[in-house]
């Protein structure tokens, strides 16, 4: 019955990252020892003081619709939040709280992007982003980095992308898939190139902001010039453990923010009420009560590291934030390991799930056709067991 579907949802690619995961609980389902090193999802259990807030909320009541953009109060609290971590100001009329960054995402694109607008892509980019653009019927152009720059664009590629259709500029840092933390140097050099051209607006991911292991976050806004032009992206899934509470919000132009604000509320309206509430109480925080989390990621990078480096044939960086490695495994193609025949990322990452019950996913996934992504949100003994399984399917 394909042919009864829109153009829309047949040319759209499946989740990557979604569909290795349903495919090692597929397996996990047979009775195979699967250990899942795909998702993107913190492993531990949500703070204390998050969950009491959530209490409270059903205590009192908070059960009726919430406005579109979010409770005031939690727009206070996010407004409070780019000041105190990034030195952004924002009024109330620049937030919008939707459900979870990814609808964030597909409210700026659907607002902001007209067909045959182009939208450059550094890749690798978080695996939606290519397909949020092509939704809004824009154009993704990709630009290639490698491990050898960390996986970060240069100013001067960003200059020979741009054409009379470019639009938009969309990037994450820290990094999904990469681990890549842009410095401020770096962004200064980005933000040079785009005061030449003002009529680019840009997309800056910082869901990753908190799990940062170098020298610290730089906000894009932040840069002469650039507070007009950006829309800043973040929520709480990622450095506060509540993937499933499906928080995000934006910090934008009054403009831009009224767009979104329209378009979710023909979409979805507000997002949910008890997950608002317990998202003031993870934004008021200071940031020393996650630092638990932040200082185990370190650890874990570190080992992981440290045991992929035993492994003839990958190539490795060290990401300075998220909690992923993004190996180069492209030495591996054209070989045979186990009677498989490693054509390309794809196959690699299949020879693992198959062979070491151990789940990744392709970096084809992220526009980069070389490299596996290795989330290590999963314990130490399951990422040593993971590795050591791995070594043993490639020796």
């Amino acid at each position: 019955m394909k042919e009864h579907l829109s153009e829309r949802v047949v040319n759209m690619a499946t989740s990557a990252t979604l569909a290795m995961a349903a495919k090692a609980r597929e397996l996990k389902a047979e009775g195979k020892d699967i250990i899942g090193l795909s998702l993107g999802e913190p492993d531990f259990n949500i703070p204390e003081f998050i969950k009491e807030a959530a209490k409270e909320a059903i205590d009192q009541n908070y059960s009726s619709y919430p406005p579109v953009d979010g409770y005031a109060d939690l727009k206070q609290a996010i407004i409070n939040k780019f000041k105190r971590d990034n030195n952004l100001t924002y009024t109330p009329n620049q937030i919008v709280v939707s459900t979870g960054a990814k609808q964030s995402l597909a409210n700026v694109a659907l607002a902001m992007i007209n067909p045959g607008d182009e939208v450059i892509l550094p890749a690798p980019y978080w695996v939606s982003y290519s397909e949020i653009v092509k939704l809004a019927e824009g154009i993704p152009v990709e630009v290639s980095t490698s491990i050898e720059n960390d996986f970060k664009m240069t100013a001067e590629q960003l200059e020979a992308a741009i054409t009379p259709k470019t639009k938009m500029l969309w990037y994450s840092s820290p990094c999904n898939p990469s681990g890549s933390v842009y410095s401020k140097e770096e962004l200064e050099a980005i933000a040079a190139v785009l005061r030449k051209h003002p009529d680019i607006y840009i997309v800056s991911d910082e869901i990753y902001e908190h799990i940062n292991f170098g020298e610290g976050h730089t906000s894009i806004a932040e840069i002469d010039g650039m507070y007009d032009r950006t829309i800043t992206v973040n929520g709480v899934s990622k450095a506060f453990a509540m993937t499933g509470w499906r928080i995000g919000f934006i910090g934008a132009p009054e403009f831009v923010a009224r767009a979104c604000n329209k378009i979710q509320g023909q979409v979805t309206s507000g997002a949910n009420a008890i997950g608002q509430r317990a998202t003031i109480a993870a934004l008021d925080a200071p940031v020393s009560k996650i630092q638990f989390m932040i200082d185990e990621f370190k650890k874990r990078r570190d080992l992981v590291l440290g045991l992929l480096e035993e492994i003839e044939g990958f190539k490795l960086n060290v990401p300075e934030g998220a909690f992923y490695v993004f190996p180069d495994i492209s030495s591996f193609f054209g070989k045979t390991v186990k009677g498989r025949k490693i054509n390309n990322a794809s196959d690699f990452a299949m020879l693992l799930l198959e062979e070491a019950n151990v789940a990744t996913v392709t970096g084809e996934a992220f526009g980069d056709p070389n490299c596996i992504r290795i989330s290590y949100a999963a314990s130490e003994k399951e990422l040593r067991e993971a590795i050591g399984r791995i070594k043993e399917a490639l020796s």
